[in-house]
């Protein structure tokens, strides 16, 4: 059965059994036809990832545990059933990865706030669907056992504290960075709106302070500058996609800010990003999705002839990070064809 089928058969079940998990209507969640490409592309990078997997089940390396977690969502965010699936244990090896990989005595997934955030926003997406009774395979050390919500309890609390020791109100590269940029407050929010949205207590404070600091950057042409104040990094469309995909998830949808921010992107559906290309695809669908579906739609078939043009013979896509990582974000930018994670339904 095609992802597409498979999703079609899921929301139909949904509709009938009154499933909770499933808040969004049928038809919102289905939208427009899926590019015929986009089956093929998820599947053979799928496959790719599976054989690049760590035996520790990471990607790359145990000290960069984001990308780790960009890997697991990409599986996820298929539909791939994470407790019976073919992927299972991909999926499960990823989880316990990241968990393991984690600072028991500071709650940091290194090495740095990007990763932090990154690692968050996948354990959110896969908690509550994730039968944990049979995560653990008898093979890992005695007192690394923690469940997800432990694991995300110890993640927030150490983005909390990193905040309030940062005078901006934002994040950087380190726990301890005093100063900030959009890019990493982008992913450590990201982070904490999914734990939000899972049902894990995320201070509102923290949400509030951060999206006030993305505003004070956000222009109102919709340029996002990078740190230090209006005019500061360059013109960067994904940081205009970041922006706009955080005021859209928490809830500011109202602000001069949201709407500026998205009417930047919206007038450039044909921007090609020259430095860290699969960044800016996995930003600009999300943000698009949310603010734009029709902007969205047309985008997202372009994006998908192209990466079926790029795609490599074995299945990946070529990253600044590597191929896991390029294969990861590139499948996910492709991801809300199908709509399974959480933090990819419209707010």
């Amino acid at each position: 059965m095609s992802r597409t089928s498979h999703l079609i058969v899921v929301l139909f079940l949904a509709a009938s059994l009154g499933t909770p998990g499933f808040a969004q209507d049928p038809s919102i969640r289905l939208g427009n036809e899926i590019p015929p490409e986009v089956d093929t592309i998820y599947e053979r990078g799928l496959g790719y990832l599976s054989r690049a997997q760590s035996e520790d089940g990471s990607w790359r390396s145990r000290s960069e545990h984001g990308i780790t977690g960009i890997c697991l969502m990409a599986f996820l965010a298929s539909g791939e059933d994470p407790n019976f699936g073919s992927h299972r244990h991909h999926i499960k090896g990823a989880i316990r990865s990241i968990i393991t990989g984690q600072e028991t005595d500071t709650g940091f997934f290194p090495n740095s706030m990007y990763h932090h955030g990154f690692a968050m926003l996948a354990l959110a997406e896969a908690y509550g669907v994730v039968d944990e009774e049979t995560l653990w395979d008898g093979t890992e050390k005695e007192g690394v056992r923690r469940s997800i919500a432990e694991t995300l309890g110890l993640a927030i609390q150490l983005a909390v504290t990193a905040q309030q020791a940062n005078r901006w109100g934002g994040w950087r590269y380190s726990p301890t960075s005093t100063d900030a940029d959009t890019s990493v407050t982008g992913s450590v929010l990201m982070g904490l709106l999914a734990c939000r949205n899972a049902g894990l207590t995320v201070p509102d404070a923290v949400i509030e302070t951060a999206i006030t600091y993305m505003q004070r950057n956000t222009a109102s042409s919709g340029f996002v500058a990078y740190s230090g104040g209006l005019g500061g990094g360059g013109e960067s469309m994904a940081r205009s996609a970041v922006a706009t995909l955080v005021y859209a998830v928490g809830h500011k949808r109202e602000t001069e800010e949201f709407t500026a921010a998205l009417s930047h992107i919206s007038a450039r559906l044909d921007h090609k990003e020259t430095a860290h290309t699969h960044y800016f695809y996995y930003y600009m669908a999300q943000a698009l999705y949310q603010g734009n579906p029709e902007a969205w739609d047309q985008w997202n078939r372009s994006n998908a002839a192209m990466l079926a043009e790029q795609q490599s013979p074995d299945g990946s896509f070529p990253g600044s990070y590597g191929e896991a990582y390029g294969t990861a974000m590139s499948l996910l930018s492709l991801a809300l064809n199908y709509r399974f994670l959480p933090i990819y339904e419209r707010f």
